[in-house]
């Protein structure tokens, strides 16, 4: 590279827009890091605002590398110095050879020196923050005045537990001051727009969202009908085009469904002005956006869209608090967050929230006395309760006791609607969780009966609808669930059958959808529980 000019003094504006510090041990994440950075675009509508970073640039250029290994001396060599008092910034990557890098130890304490109130980014590539930062980043002597040590925390995490793809966004949202929120949802508009090859039903509902997205609307009136038309569309997304593409497996396709409703509310500017049956059904956009991404196991990511939508679902309650729907709406963001957690095994922190969820369905069962819906919501509720005293195992009758609470009021919702489809899948869950609950107990026979149960409510349902996804799924555990009740009473030989049945509906299954993250675990789980049906996989 050609040689950087002399730094600028305090009045000029900075030459780069960062110095890229690093271990030429990691010269290759440098390189590529580099290249991304000077190349990336920022998105077109972010351009030109005013953050406390400055004026946002179209690019992020330029940003110094130094290419070449330093001289064998005791200090920075005057290129690399002039480099870093031109630079508005110092992007640290940090990992066990940097920290031991004295050449990056140097780099650090230069710039501190000579930009005192510029920042610094740290990106960590691997090895935990002790291991990886050097020490500059943590000497008691950067804070002159108060004498305490300065911690620069990690505004990237490269490595695989850490922030995947988000990295190199956090550090473009340190670079300029927007918001990682505004540079993910940009992104993801952006990656969208990228896409070729989609279904037919997503490709007819991006062309029919994106007019009435981009539609100019000049009257009041015309604004009206523009956003109820779109809603209805949504409306229809969240209800009869999600229950096919669930029935079929197709989570990507939800994923593009759900991403292009957000996009829409996004488009409206600011959410206060929403109405409220629209801020319900943004909610019910994000809970739907959770539980794709807690199928794929994006845990974080679903959890994030879980507390929006609770945000949104508490404040609609709190203006009408005996309202139905509102009750149901925030009913369902403390059931997502609840199972979160108790996915994750953070029982302790699951509680409340299912606690919470089992406190609106009574009450919406009082608002609705005898209605199928809200006795639907007390099963559910009740079963959570059940499913986590069981997975405590600290209270075990406290779990049976909660398990048989949730099918009673699943039976009294079957008997109210005795032809309902949705209903049946539900009281065969619940039959499923009282097996589980009394297996727990040591009654493994009348577990089987349970199980025995299930499996009869979930052959009929796919005699009436033998495609859907979630039917094939239950029926898949409750063959898997009788056949180590069999095994575990002593019939191996009965155990065979049933064992085999689940292994090629897992099979069946993953075929559909290879990303599914429980149909892979659950495929797992009986290769492990019968390993000899591994040849026939």
């Amino acid at each position: 590279m050609t040689a950087p000019p002399e730094a600028s003094s305090a009045n000029e504006q900075p030459r780069y827009r960062a110095f890229l510090s690093y271990s030429h041990a990691d010269t290759l994440a440098a390189a590529r890091l580099h290249r991304w950075l000077e190349t990336y675009r920022i998105p077109p509508r972010l351009v030109g605002l005013e953050t406390p970073r400055g004026k946002v640039p179209r690019r992020l250029t330029p940003i110094f590398r130094d290419r070449n290994e330093l001289p064998a001396s005791s200090d920075l060599n005057e290129e690399v110095r002039n480099a870093l008092a031109a630079s508005a910034c110092l992007i640290v990557l940090c990992s066990p050879e940097a920290r031991r890098s004295r050449w990056v130890d140097q780099e650090i304490r230069y710039f501190r020196e000579k930009h005192p109130d510029r920042p610094i980014l740290a990106g960590l590539l691997h090895g935990d923050p002790d291991d990886a930062f050097p020490p500059s980043l943590t000497d008691p002597a950067a804070d002159r005045e108060s004498g305490e040590a300065v911690r620069e925390p990690a505004a990237a995490d490269f490595r695989r537990i850490g922030d995947g793809k988000l990295a190199r966004l956090r550090l473009v949202a340190g670079l300029t001051g927007i918001g990682l929120d505004e540079l993910v949802q940009r992104d993801a508009q952006r990656q969208l727009r990228r896409v070729t090859a989609i279904t037919l039903v997503s490709a007819l509902t991006v062309v029919v969202l994106s007019t009435l997205l981009f539609v100019a609307i000049n009257a009041r009136n015309e604004a009206d009908r523009q956003r109820q038309q779109a809603e209805g569309l949504i409306e229809f997304m969240l209800t009869d085009l999600r229950t096919r593409l669930e029935g079929v497996g197709r989570l990507d396709v939800l994923e593009s469904v759900n991403t292009r409703a957000l996009d829409y509310y996004a488009a409206q500017g600011d959410l206060d002005g929403l109405p409220a049956g629209s801020l319900d059904r943004r909610a019910r956009v994000l809970q739907a956006m959770g539980e794709d991404d807690q199928k794929r196991g994006r845990m974080d990511a679903a959890l994030m869209e879980f507390s929006e939508a609770h945000r949104a679902t508490g404040a609609l309650l709190a203006e009408m608090p005996n309202d139905p729907q509102r009750v149901f709406a925030h009913a369902q963001s403390e059931f997502w967050i609840g199972y979160t957690d108790y996915q994750r095994n953070r029982y302790a922190a699951a509680r409340p929230h299912f606690t919470a969820y089992r406190a609106l369905a009574e009450k919406l069962v009082k608002l609705q006395p005898g209605d199928a819906g809200a006795l639907r919501e007390l099963g559910y509720a009740q079963g959570n309760i059940c499913s986590l005293e069981l997975a405590e195992q600290a209270r075990p009758q406290a779990g049976l006791d909660a398990c048989r609470s949730a099918l009673a009021a699943m039976e009294q919702a079957a008997r109210s609607h005795p032809r309902d489809a949705g209903i049946k899948a539900d009281l065969a869950n619940r039959h499923a969780w009282l097996a589980d609950a009394l297996n727990a107990a040591g009654n493994k026979r009348d577990a089987l009966a349970e199980r025995q149960q299930q499996a009869v409510i979930m052959d009929d349902l796919l005699r009436i609808d033998p495609a859907n996804a979630a039917y094939r799924q239950d029926w898949m555990l409750s063959r898997y669930s009788m056949a180590t009740l069999l095994r575990d009473l002593g019939d191996k030989a009965g155990a065979r059958s049933p064992a085999e049945q689940a292994m090629q509906a897992a099979n069946r299954l993953i075929a559909t959808d290879p990303d599914n993250r429980d149909w892979l675990t659950w495929r797992l789980r009986i290769l492990q529980s019968f390993p000899d049906l591994k040849t026939e996989k």
